[in-house]
């Protein structure tokens, strides 16, 4: 049996919870077994009993059970395949931007950003190319489909991952796309609520509009220009992140996205000569840095959309002079914004509660008597009971 092991606790792994440390750190430890060891008393951080959801802090010591061979049930660490030169080169010349906190890369199109079942060649395999050994390996925050090009953020640390995580979910990031759609939308701008749900029967791989079961979404558009009533160039806004929203979201309306057949299906697709593939490309992104200011970065189109582009006769300027919205909350940032105000108001009832026993302009609670500051008069002498009359004489 081995010993009893201790950690402390680093600077990337500040504020998350317990069973996420051991996610990143000891993945033969799986969930069950690091309940069991909380349930008993055998987890211990800073000295005291344990739970999965604690929260760790910098500095915090975890002390950590011998881990039985029969009790090791993590997934088997996978093996990575080295590298190619070329491969190494690939990844960076996607490389826009860089700075302390993370990589944004131009993501081509054809390129998966994860690998699955029959997905050897994926970006996360290449991110081995820009691991360094102060940072170590770069992190995917958040994801593009496989045809879709443009702008990925990659935090370069575990707490920079962390910070830009909250970002995409609390909808603070924001995120620009062009699209080319077959036809022209009635409306110059406006904004598409749909919700979406996985469609049945295709194994969750295309997504449909369901009012009753999905979930909500809502995608922002304004059109950049138009080729009479054959195509326009469109700029998109995610206010939600579903899978496939920008695509199944322009198809609702009536205009696919060009050369994305799984939604628009035959009428995705222009004569004379326009590529087949998707032109769907993330050509912005904005978002707060951990140091503070903004990463703002504008990722250039790949050929085959730049080249449609001028086949129509758009001038590709015309995009940039689009004004970018201020970002609007989310749900999580308008809970959050809610809390602090109610937090705000209890804090100054409670001042108020403790200064109404020594300001003498507070006001009285309801059924309580004014404290007064003059003297207390004093009490009246109590009258002598007068004697009684003498009884006449018969």
């Amino acid at each position: 049996m081995a010993d009893t092991r201790t950690f402390k606790v680093d600077d990337d792994d500040d504020g998350i919870r317990l069973d996420r440390w051991f996610k990143r750190h000891m993945p033969e430890a799986n969930f069950n077994l690091v309940s069991r060891w909380a349930r008993t008393g055998q987890l211990r951080v800073g000295g005291k009993r344990a739970s999965p959801g604690d929260r760790l802090e910098a500095g915090q010591e975890i002390r950590v059970p011998p881990i039985e061979p029969e009790q090791a049930g993590g997934r088997p660490e996978r093996v990575r395949i080295a590298l190619t030169p070329e491969e190494e080169q690939m990844v960076r010349e996607m490389v826009i931007h860089r700075d302390a906190y993370a990589f944004v890369l131009n993501k081509p199109p054809g390129l998966a950003t994860q690998g699955g079942t029959k997905t050897s060649q994926h970006l996360d395999r290449l991110l081995d190319g820009l691991a360094d050994d102060e940072l170590g390996r770069p992190k995917l925050v958040h994801r593009l489909d496989k045809d879709t090009s443009g702008a990925l953020l990659v935090a370069r640390s575990a707490r920079s991952a962390g910070h830009f995580a909250k970002s995409f979910a609390g909808r603070t990031a924001r995120k620009v796309y062009w699209a080319l759609v077959a036809g022209v939308p009635d409306a110059d701008q406006g904004m598409v609520d749909a919700p979406l749900a996985k469609q049945p029967g295709t194994g969750g791989e295309k997504m449909h509009i369901d009012h009753e079961h999905g979930q909500p979404a809502k995608t922002r558009f304004r059109v950049i220009d138009r080729a009479g009533n054959r195509a326009a160039w469109v700029e998109l806004q995610p206010l939600t992140g579903r899978t496939h929203q920008l695509r199944a979201h322009m198809a609702a309306i009536g205009n696919p996205i060009v050369g994305d057949a799984k939604y628009g299906g035959p009428e995705a697709f222009l004569t004379g000569g326009i590529s087949r593939k998707l032109h769907l490309h993330a050509r912005r992104l904005r978002i707060d840095a951990p140091g503070g200011g903004k990463i703002d970065v504008t990722a250039e189109l790949p050929p085959h959309f730049a080249e449609s582009l001028k086949m129509i006769g758009f001038e590709p300027m015309a995009g940039d002079m689009m004004p970018l919205d201020e970002p609007v909350a989310g749900p999580a940032a308008k809970q959050k914004k809610v809390a602090a105000a109610a937090k705000a108001r209890r804090r100054e009832r409670k001042g108020e509660r403790r200064s109404r026993g020594t300001d003498p302009a507070a006001k009285p609670r309801r059924g309580a008597k004014p404290a007064s500051t003059a003297k207390p008069k004093p009490k009246p002498k109590p009258k002598p009971k007068p004697k009684p009359k003498p009884k006449p004489k018969p």
